[in-house]
């Protein structure tokens, strides 16, 4: 497979330095993306970059999957208004072994195979480097006038940073090229791949090898993703999109993609999975025949949710996703732990009620007029039960006056009533 040609196809090409198709055609090539461990969990706005260094590992090429534990304790001014805050090396160790638990669901780092993959930290390399070695050995090799000319720089000068760019933020460009020229002599590597907000920043490496040893070096970046209407993708109400499922339930996760719009849907299957050409041109011609179907959404969620947790979760999230429009059993209800549950009914009504009055046994009608205003009256409940429209846990209230007691709750706590096939509330037990 061809590399570059693989991500030409699935839109993952935004620019590349020349001479390096050449390279990847000639010999296995040695690779890096970087990543700011500013977080302990990966968001889908990494995905992309991920998802380049998973296709050149299916092409026989060798990915390093490099975390920036010194470059993390800086912050990199790309794409950036304002700085970021700096982190402690407690916690970065503690963001570096969760990222990497991630990475590994992605890329094989456990093979014998010769290009498997590996994950490296510039902290390794940069902590007992000191800052008058360092402007001594690289510092001198790159002139302010050419770092001063790089875009992420220029657009922190120019009014777009509240405090403009701090000396610690303006050296980060020179920090990253030190890795690229750490990793060319030590490890081989010829190119680093990343966002096209990182051209900058990744020239700034391919120079330092250029002016310090002469070696190949070579430069590749993907498009910043973004939602048809312009705005920013992965980004929810609720803030990001995250691959720990404490963060973000893969639930939400897979709802996330079921509910991306036809055109979004056609350009993520492409960059977020690893789905052939024939059977994605094929999937988008079926899901333009039917687009009411949302093929391409359900086949995109299912992959990336597969990828990212598992083919359980996925499932439990198809599941879930079936409770709310009315065609699950009290069965799967059940089976969902609080979170989901939560997930799944965000939104909805809910009401609290004495957790005590259910021990001894309390009459629906009383509990869901009086003590809940699920029903505004008696009468209407009475009626509304009568014709078989009322349900409780996704089972059908046989009476208006059934007892519910402690054993009818979901995880101890929840009862879930439905008032027709859309109305649902949550009771709450406290």
């Amino acid at each position: 497979m061809n590399f570059v040609e693989e991500l030409r196809w699935r839109g993952m090409l935004h620019t590349m330095m020349p001479g390096t198709e050449e390279l990847l055609s000639k010999e296995m090539v040695t690779a890096y993306l970087g990543i700011d461990p500013t977080a302990d969990s990966l968001h889908i706005g990494h995905l992309c970059g991920v998802m380049m260094l998973r296709h050149l590992q299916r092409c026989g090429h060798k990915p390093l999957a490099l975390i920036g534990g010194a470059t993390g304790m800086i912050g990199d001014p790309s794409g950036k208004s304002q700085e970021r805050n700096l982190l402690d090396e407690a916690t970065l160790t503690h963001n570096v072994a969760c990222i990497k638990k991630q990475l590994e669901k992605f890329l094989d780092f456990n093979s014998n195979a010769e290009n498997k993959a590996e994950l490296v930290n510039n902290y390794d390399w940069m902590k007992d480097f000191t800052f008058l070695d360092f402007a001594r050995d690289i510092g001198k090799h790159i002139t302010v006038n050419y770092m001063m000319a790089k875009d992420s720089v220029q657009k922190r000068l120019n009014g777009e940073a509240r405090d403009g760019l701090s000396f610690t933020e303006f050296t980060y460009q020179l920090l990253q090229g030190y890795d690229f020229l750490y990793l060319n002599t030590h490890k081989n590597c010829k190119l680093q791949v990343g966002g096209s907000d990182q051209w900058g920043n990744i020239t700034t490496g391919t120079e330092l090898i250029r002016r310090t040893t002469g070696g190949e070096a070579y430069a590749l970046t993907c498009p910043l993703i973004t939602k048809a209407d312009g705005g920013k993708f992965g980004k929810t109400e609720s803030g990001n999109i995250w691959l720990d499922p404490n963060y973000t339930s893969p639930y939400k996760f897979y709802q996330f993609w079921l509910n991306v719009s036809d055109e979004d849907a056609a350009r993520y299957i492409k960059i977020f999975t690893s789905i052939e050409k024939d059977e994605i041109d094929a999937l988008i011609a079926e899901h333009t025949e039917a687009p009411h179907l949302r093929l391409l959404q359900k086949r995109l969620a299912k992959e990336v949710t597969i990828m990212v947790h598992s083919e359980e979760e996925y499932n439990a999230a198809v599941e879930a996703s079936g409770i709310l429009f009315g065609n699950a059993t009290s069965e799967a209800l059940h089976k969902l732990d609080e979170a989901t549950l939560l997930a799944v009914f965000e939104g909805v009504p809910q009401f609290e009620i004495d957790k005590n009055l259910l021990v001894e046994g309390a009459k629906a009608v009383d509990l869901f007029v009086e003590s809940a205003a699920v029903f505004p009256s008696k009468g209407e409940m009475r009626k509304l039960v009568q014709g078989g429209g009322v349900s409780l846990n996704k089972e059908k209230l046989g009476a208006f006056d059934q007892t519910i007691t402690t054993a009818d709750l979901l995880n101890d706590k929840y009862l879930l009533v439905q008032r027709g096939k859309k109305n649902y509330y949550l009771v709450i037990a406290k």
